[in-house]
């Protein structure tokens, strides 16, 4: 039966009712613990202290916590750490079709976490969001029972797949329909100053995401200031871009001559000097206008989406014969291109270490952490072989 015990809200503003806070419940430890959490928000509290420095990490973690926080309590009346391994498989069905609908889903768009009207869910979730969720929740309670608060973690009793070989990438732009991508974004209209700064922020998005190889959220939490230039063993001067990626990693991504011709020209379109100054917070991408705060992730999101979606409806304007490619545009999004910059790298026969390194898969090594001649290398054989071509 249904209890509902407590309308769905933030964590940061969750009070959890007598009896349901976890401080004596079926699952937790009884031996010493390494964490001074008494009640299962301050344990909850205690595991998201651990990203709290890196953002991206940090709202997602949250985010899912939160979710099953407020499940257990709202639907279940239970606190989380009574949790057994039946209730995280229903919890599970509920992440496909949160209901009731008023209760979980936000009813028109996104609203700050402090608007009353904010929702945990913004509809149904997919399957592999389904499954992102749940990998994020073994590891909380893994965490929970390593740190002696929780005694198990029902989890760890769900079915474990066996591996598998990773499937080829699939999820990546031929040549061909790359072109076709371009081909659209020259095409745009470029009559009024508006247009000609859409356009022109499209082209420099598109050429970040694919000459960098960045994630969207890279492009999101990175500023402009992060360009410099630097002399190599010869004395030519080359640009880089320093990133802040993921997992806290910092890597350096070769900046071609035709990265910064279009660095330059969106600046220009800006109203901007052509060329950055060091340490200048002016985000990689803007909003139309005269905003200057960065664009959000799901921002970003909705321009790649759009100029994929309005590629696709060029190609099927000339016939059935394109009908296939534009599908296949339909189900692109921006990872693609960090994927397609990935392949066309290595088509192009760049050393498989040096694709690594540009796209931040692992820590440089040791070793060309002091030679810059390993730098100087990469950024040679990408800027030669890794092109965009407007």
């Amino acid at each position: 039966m249904e209890t509902v015990l407590l309308t769905p809200c933030p964590l940061d503003r969750v009070a959890l009712p007598d009896g349901l806070d976890g401080s004596d419940c079926i699952n937790r430890a009884s031996g010493r613990r390494q964490i001074a959490a008494d009640d299962d928000l301050d344990a909850v509290r205690a595991w998201l202290a651990r990203v709290a420095g890196t953002k991206t990490t940090f709202e997602n973690y949250r985010k899912e916590v939160e979710r099953l926080l407020l499940w257990s309590i709202v639907e279940l009346g239970k606190p989380l750490s009574s949790l057994t391994h039946e209730d995280l498989l229903r919890y599970q069905r509920f992440l496909a079709d949160p209901q009731p609908r008023g209760r979980w889903v936000a009813t028109e768009h996104k609203f700050p976490r402090s608007d009353p009207r904010w929702r945990p869910f913004h509809g149904p979730l997919a399957a592999p969001s389904q499954r992102q969720a749940m990998v994020i929740l073994n590891a909380l309670l893994s965490w929970l029972v390593g740190a002696g608060y929780l005694a198990g973690n029902p989890l760890s009793l769900s079915r474990q797949r066996a591996r598998r070989a990773l499937p080829r990438l699939t999820r990546f732009l031929e040549r061909e329909l790359w072109q076709e991508v371009k081909v659209y974004i020259n095409s745009l209209p470029r009559e009024t100053n508006r247009e000609r700064e859409r356009y022109w922020r499209a082209r420099w998005l598109l050429t970040l995401l694919y000459l960098g190889g960045l994630r969207i959220s890279e492009v999101s939490g990175n500023t402009m200031g992060h360009f410099f230039c630097r002399r190599d063993v010869n004395g030519h001067e080359r640009w880089w871009l320093a990133i802040n990626g993921k997992g806290d990693r910092e890597r350096l991504v070769p900046a071609s001559t035709e990265m910064m011709a279009e660095l330059g020209r969106y600046r220009s379109a800006r109203r901007l000097p052509p060329v950055p100054v060091p340490h200048e917070d002016t985000p990689l991408a803007l909003p139309l206008g005269h905003s200057m705060k960065p664009l959000t992730r799901s921002a970003l999101h909705v321009i790649i989406k759009g100029i994929f979606t309005g590629t696709a409806g060029m190609l099927r304007l000339r016939g059935d014969q394109y009908a296939a490619a534009a599908a296949l545009l339909d189900h692109a999004s921006a990872h693609w291109l960090r994927h397609s910059a990935g392949t066309h790298m290595a088509d192009a026969n760049i050393d498989v270490r040096l694709i690594r390194d540009n796209l931040g898969h692992a820590s440089l090594s040791t070793t060309s952490l002091y030679l810059h001649s390993d730098d100087d290398r990469r950024h040679r054989e990408t800027v030669k072989k890794h092109r965009i071509d407007w």
